[in-house]
């Protein structure tokens, strides 16, 4: 099982942010929160600060993190355990260092956008949040 973290990034319009997977990628052109692997005997807070700083060059610290939900599934090729949490104060602009594209989106508008499978379970909870 892979366990994997995510970060639903809210700014202060109350839009969250989006990732989009390259083409090619593993589930490539989809939308996800952003995030990614946990690496063994990493804290999933830490593993989610380094995926940040790696993916869109933000910093943020563990008091800026909030757990919301977990989702898990299980792809053809592997079982996942995403764990998503929320996060309202970061230093630094989102900038796309991996992803092919990124969105600031209304939780409203969360359903138009096409998700990996472990990804969806989180949209309702997000619109009853926000």
């Amino acid at each position: 099982m892979k366990i994997v973290v995510a970060c639903a990034l809210i700014d202060v319009d109350g839009r969250i942010l989006l990732s989009k997977r390259p083409v090619g990628a593993n589930m490539g052109d989809l939308w996800e929160f952003p995030g990614g692997k946990v690496k063994p005997n990493e804290i999933a807070e830490k593993a989610l600060i380094r995926e940040l700083k790696e993916e869109l060059d933000i910093d943020t610290n563990e008091s800026c993190l909030a757990p919301v939900n977990f989702s898990s599934y299980q792809y053809p090729d592997f079982e996942i355990l995403l764990l998503l949490y929320i996060c309202r104060k970061w230093l630094g602009n989102p900038r796309s260092l991996a992803a092919s594209e990124l969105k600031w989106v209304f939780a409203n508008d969360l359903r138009k956008y096409a998700m990996p499978e472990a990804n969806k379970g989180f949209v309702s909870c997000l619109q009853d949040l926000l």
